[in-house]
């Protein structure tokens, strides 16, 4: 028997009754006794006689690395017992396995996350499967898992296997945001949105001569038989742009918001072709460097669900959160902020002054309370964005799909008159 493999309370005391029953069958004169005593002592030489020559195996596994939040976070233990070779009396033994997983609390159990109890014979491998629902988005952790295994009729039993615990990512729920607004400073290599460049597009610019290389379906056949002289349709081209989201993590509470916020974001513009970037503006400068399409899309939420609090201690002012941001660039920003720290609106003015097409868009949950405490703090709030609104600094409140059109238009139509 392998050194692995321990006795149990069964076992001990089936050997104190085995050896108790002769002993008192002769004190006591009652041969009886030694008929009752052995179907004990014959079922426990049967039973280890049955016992497995090596330990079992056990792995944990995740169906996949991320989920969507809302969505099912698929496990499966899968258990083992090597054969023996060469068979001996324990080459059919099987052992009995109680299997416990567990989980954090955002992993709310969805289906088999209770106890299972299965036997596993040697050579054989027997899978576990069990869920839980990602109710928030995060990373979370799926585990550890207990497994209790006994055999031989349960008078042997091995050390409980711990297996670790895995990570599986809820990616947060983006939500529905489109937007028909253009975006400034278009200038990449192709897009959605118009730039002031000619070339292939769809809004008409003008009507020119015709030159070498413009398309016949371009031409203007009623300017052509007036003027006399091939002329063709000019159009604008259509380009890329690039958008920068900054995530304000001074504060937890409004976190929530603004990540879901951020991610509906890089869905609408990713899905255009714009080169969307994401930033933390905290105290670590974590960045999501610049990129485009679904895959891109996808990072952006892995990105996303590891975002967290980084506030620090000090930089009152903010200047150095913002140097990644104003190192270069043209692209608009959009800035996800509750503005409930000095240092948010120090960001916003200097963003401001560095001439960049600026969003700031509220992430606060509009809930004035009854206090008088609360409706004085909510005015000095509303002093404090009409004061950004004065310095150029547009703000408007996340309001989902559609909500940001007017204000992305006057910032557009702002940066064309520079």
């Amino acid at each position: 028997m392998s050194g692995l493999w321990r006795p149990t309370r069964a076992l001990r005391r089936a050997l104190v009754l085995v050896a108790v029953a002769p002993l008192a069958a002769l004190l006591l004169g009652r041969p009886g006794l030694l008929v009752l005593a052995a179907p004990f002592a014959l079922g426990t030489v049967l039973a280890l006689a049955r016992r497995p020559a090596g330990p079992p195996e056990a792995a944990l596994e995740l169906a996949a690395a991320s989920v969507p939040e809302g969505e099912h976070a698929e496990a499966t233990v899968r258990l083992a017992l090597p054969t023996v070779t060469p068979a001996g009396p324990s080459a059919e033994a099987a052992v009995v396995c109680l299997v416990t997983p567990r989980a954090t609390s955002a992993l709310e159990p969805a289906y088999g996350s209770r106890h299972h109890l299965v036997q596993v014979g040697p050579g054989r491998a027997v899978t576990v499967a069990f869920g839980y629902t990602a109710t928030v988005w995060g990373a979370h952790e799926v585990g550890p898992v207990e497994v209790a295994v006994s055999a031989s009729d349960g008078l042997l039993e091995h050390p409980p296997l711990r297996l670790p615990v895995q990570r599986v990512v809820a990616l947060p729920d983006a939500g529905a945001f489109t937007s028909r607004a253009q975006l400034p400073h278009a200038d990449g290599l192709s897009g959605a949105h118009r730039s002031r460049r000619p070339g292939e597009g769809g809004e008409l610019a003008g009507v020119r001569r015709f030159q070498s290389g413009d398309r016949l379906r371009r031409i203007d056949w009623r300017t052509t038989l007036r003027t006399g002289e091939t002329h063709v349709n000019a159009t604008y081209s259509e380009r890329d742009a690039e958008v920068l989201i900054l995530v304000d993590v001074l504060h937890e509470g409004p976190l929530d918001t603004a990540v879901r916020a951020a991610a509906a974001l890089a869905g609408h513009y990713t899905s255009r072709g714009d080169r969307v970037s994401i930033a933390e503006y905290g105290s670590l400068r974590h960045r999501l460097r610049p990129g485009t399409g679904r895959r891109h899309y996808l990072a952006a939420l892995e990105w996303l669900a590891a975002v967290r609090v980084n506030g620090g201690a000090g930089d009152e002012l903010g200047r150095r959160l913002l140097a990644p941001t104003l190192a270069g660039g043209r692209g608009l920003v959009f800035m996800l902020t509750p503005l409930l720290d000095e240092r948010s609106a120090d960001g916003l003015a200097r963003l401001a002054r560095s001439r960049r097409p600026l969003v700031a868009v509220d992430t606060l949950p509009d809930r004035p309370g009854t206090g008088v405490a609360e409706r004085l703090w909510w005015l000095d709030r509303e002093n404090l964005i009409g004061s950004l609104r004065e310095a150029g600094v547009p703000v408007e409140p996340w309001r989902g799909s559609g909500s940001l059109d007017v204000v992305l238009r006057d910032v557009t139509r702002l940066e064309h008159t520079r």
